[in-house]
């Protein structure tokens, strides 16, 4: 199993990277963790670390896309940019999968020069994993994808139900298409469009219709099948939710504690570590040939090696092959050879 990792993105640079990438290998015995990025930095992280060195390569990478640039321009002003030479690594077959926590737009838009698409896949779409009073469900897409066709929200809700039944064991998953109203015939043409796709295919028994926002949370299905503006609005707004309550809970609660305030601060600590996005790692880019795992930007160590982990299990369930076998169940939509604009 061997993961290439962009040592150089993130708010935090190479620290957190190596730091993540040596407590995986720690973790994962058949583990070999591919640092991409500038070896000066890289290698003074390495020394003190009783991993053996053969698991941790270095790819020398000398330039890296920061996180204010636009990702587009970025990749062509550097073509030696960390998150390229990650992808050029994937398409020649020396690496099993790429994690990254710099850019999201730089990491989709180079995965989309690459072309290396599933079959029948015309755009990838971007699964965040999201909390919820029944566990865990999946968000489809968070990102990669603004300007969606109803074909594509259909493939996501199929792989994202693969997804949620083998990685998140649900073993009959549901899917709901995010909407302003639960009722058939709300919202815009792309959604009205998509829901009547679902109704006609193979997975309308496991289709629950429309979901709202509050849906989400709640449990009320496994897999939210949305375009990737609304999506990332979502789950940034999530995260600022958590983060909010968890502060004024910090605060008003546990503040005004006397006796109890050291236990209360560690459930607090407890609840956060179990809803935080560190826990998941990463939200892994759907649809393309091989594995991709995009990290948040603040992601630490504990979050580098829940997504090294999270790769390496989507490598072992085989996730892709069981995509393909269910995608060969749609209809062709004709000749989709021309990479479409990027929306990044």
């Amino acid at each position: 199993m061997r993961i290439a990792l962009d040592a150089m993105g993130g708010d935090s640079g190479a620290a957190p990277n190596v730091a993540g990438a040596l407590q995986a290998v720690a973790a994962v015995p058949d583990l070999t963790v591919v640092l991409v990025g500038d070896p000066a930095r890289i290698e003074p992280l390495l020394h003190q670390s009783p991993v053996p060195r053969e698991r941790v390569e270095i790819v020398p990478a000398t330039q890296w896309v920061e996180m204010h640039e636009l990702p587009v321009e970025a990749l062509r002003r550097k073509p030696d940019n960390s998150i390229s030479r990650c992808w050029q690594l994937l398409a020649a077959h020396q690496v099993d999968a790429v994690v990254g926590a710099g850019s999201t737009g730089a990491m989709v838009a180079a995965g989309l020069r690459t072309r290396k698409f599933l079959p029948r896949i015309r755009r990838p779409g971007i699964a965040a994993v999201m909390p919820t009073a029944k566990g865990p469900c999946v968000i489809v897409d968070v990102g990669a994808n603004i300007s969606p066709k109803p074909s594509d929200l259909l493939q996501y809700g199929i792989m994202g139900s693969i997804f949620a039944k083998h990685l998140l064991k649900r073993e009959h998953p549901t899917i709901g298409l995010m909407n302003i109203g639960e009722e058939e015939g709300k919202g815009h043409d792309l959604v009205r469009d998509t829901f009547t796709l679902f109704r006609a295919s193979r997975w309308k028994d496991s289709f629950r219709g429309n979901v709202e926002g509050r849906d989400i949370h709640r449990g009320a299905v496994d897999v939210v099948v949305t375009d990737g503006f609304t999506g990332n609005v979502i789950l940034k707004l999530s995260e600022g939710v958590l983060e909010f309550v968890l502060g004024l809970v910090k605060q008003e609660v546990v503040g005004s504690l006397v006796i109890e305030r050291e236990l209360a601060g560690q459930a607090l600590k407890q609840l956060l570590s179990k809803y935080h996005y560190s826990a998941f790692g990463g939200a892994p880019l759907l649809g393309i040939d091989g594995i991709c795992l995009i990290c948040h930007g603040s992601s630490n160590d504990r979050a580098i090696c829940s997504a090294l982990t999270m790769a390496a299990n989507y490598a072992r369930a085989r996730l892709n092959e069981l995509i393909v076998a269910e995608l060969e169940a749609l209809p062709a939509e004709g000749d989709d050879s021309a990479v479409p604009a990027l929306d990044i």
